[in-house]
């Protein structure tokens, strides 16, 4: 890879120009465990673990900001830094996360199971084969809007914001039913005061559904490294000297895409580098503590709604069961809304999903098969667009979308504490080393991260315990 070169240190050019990303994140996080898990444990153990989902999600801020960091100092994405950093251990991440990304059709999958039940289409079929039909058909619909725009960022933003919003809206208002409002205190107060013992014995089948709402409280996995990719769309920091990846002129050779520049010396970088922190740090909890909200709100109405009648969010109803959140305050009209939401709600997961692991091989194939800059990003892009779909398509075919979401969650939980050993390293040693001095990392951030780390990694040593050696 070429070294670094220098460039100006852009200013920051304010929130209105620049907020986006922690929304996209706050919406692709909705998609996963404040759906499906936390409802899930709520439902049959009652507020027994609700206390872990406060540091569950705070432990993402410091990882957010370490990850939009590098980018915003360098213009790079995360994946080239590995690879800048050691070409051996870049390589070791980039296989752990094409493995960990090969389920991710369970999402389409797991809104197709809303989309069967709100249409009952075929009347004849299965509700597993309905769901399989709407899941492969959100799918195509998903393909169709990413071919259709030159800018493909911008679909993306548009889109999970108005999921974020409309979700964020929906949950309050069913959360106005009288069940729910009267549990609301007893909810709160265990979100900082465990409730135990457990509403019901401990399943030690539940380890993994358990280990994936506290991964996925927030995005989780190799899920978080998409935001170094939003932040380069975004063209924050070093970015802007940069191009938007479906924003070059046909044809265009430039895979780097402007990235590998880092700041010039200059006497107002200190005062910059504040500015920019700022933005992360502000960023990332638009996204972290939105989802926070939006969990809280499913966990009340699984308590109030589905843990008196002992139902369970699981199999080719996993997206189902929820429905009694707004039938219960708005008759058939709620099943039905919700069921819409839900579908296209987590049917955007995998668009989201498909268009940042597809930017992920656009940065990193160039790096280790020098072949692919003489194809070009966008046909690279498509490309992998292309094969993506035909392979989440036919993974979604293999097993119920609730057990392939966990399978992910697992390689996606490993994954998590590697990368992060890897950017500790990376930003803490590797480019301190060749940034100016006012642009170097204080002892605090240091701290957080470290703690984010150990958080992670006993969290995998209980789990793997719990597993195999229990």
């Amino acid at each position: 890879m070429r070294p670094f070169t220098r460039a100006p240190f852009p200013a920051f050019p304010g929130f209105a120009v620049l907020m986006g990303p922690g929304l996209v994140w706050m919406a692709l996080a909705q998609g996963s465990g404040e759906l499906i898990w936390w409802p899930y444990l709520m439902a049959k153990y009652g507020l027994g673990f609700l206390f872990l989902l406060v540091p569950a999600c705070l432990l993402q801020l410091p990882l957010n900001v370490e990850i939009g960091r590098y980018t915003v100092l360098t213009g790079e994405g995360l994946f080239r830094g590995f690879l800048r950093m050691n070409r051996a251990y870049g390589l070791v991440l980039y296989a752990l996360f094409i493995l960990s990304f090969l389920w991710f059709g369970a999402f389409a999958s797991a809104g197709g199971t809303a989309l069967a039940e709100l249409t009952q289409f075929p009347a004849e079929w299965s509700p597993k084969a309905r769901t399989l039909l709407w899941g492969e058909a959100s799918i195509a619909l998903c393909l169709v809007g990413l071919l259709a725009v030159k800018v493909i960022y911008r679909l993306i933003e548009w889109v999970m914001k108005v999921v974020a919003i409309v979700t964020l809206a929906g949950m309050l208002l069913a959360c106005l039913h009288p069940e729910a409002r009267a549990v609301a205190g007893e909810v709160l107060r265990a979100l900082f005061v465990p409730a135990l013992p457990l509403a019901r014995p401990w399943d030690p089948a539940d380890a993994t559904k358990l280990l994936t709402a506290i991964t996925f409280a927030g995005l989780g996995g190799f899920w978080t490294t998409f935001y170094s990719y939003w932040l380069k769309e975004k063209r924050a920091g070093m970015a802007a000297h940069g191009s938007q990846l479906l924003g070059l002129r046909a044809g265009a050779r430039n895979l780097s895409l402007g990235g590998g520049q880092i700041p010039e010396e200059a006497p107002d970088l200190a005062a910059k580098s504040r500015r920019w922190n700022r933005y992360l740090v502000v960023d990332s909890l638009v996204g972290i503590l939105g989802n926070l909200v939006t969990t809280v709100l499913t966990c009340l109405l699984a308590f109030a709604l589905l843990f008196p009648k002992g139902i369970l969010p699981d199999g080719y109803q996993i997206a189902v069961v929820q429905a009694e959140f707004f039938q219960a305050s708005w008759g058939a009209f709620g099943r039905v809304l919700f069921l819409f939401i839900a579908g296209a709600f987590l049917a955007d997961t995998w668009l989201a999903t498909v268009d940042a692991v597809a930017r992920i091989h656009v940065d990193v194939l160039p790096v280790v098969w020098k072949r692919a800059e003489t194809i070009g990003p966008q046909k690279l892009y498509y490309g992998f667009v292309a094969l993506l779909t035909i392979v989440t398509a036919v993974t979604m075919l293999l097993d119920q979308p609730g057990e392939l979401i966990l399978l992910s969650a697992v390689l996606g939980f490993i994954g998590t504490v590697t990368y992060t050993t890897g950017l500790i390293v990376l930003n803490h040693r590797f480019l301190p080393k060749q940034l100016p001095q006012a642009l170097r990392p204080s002892r605090l951030s240091l701290a957080f991260i470290l703690l984010v780390w150990t958080a992670y990694a006993l969290l995998m040593a209980l789990y793997l315990r719990a597993q195999f050696f229990a």
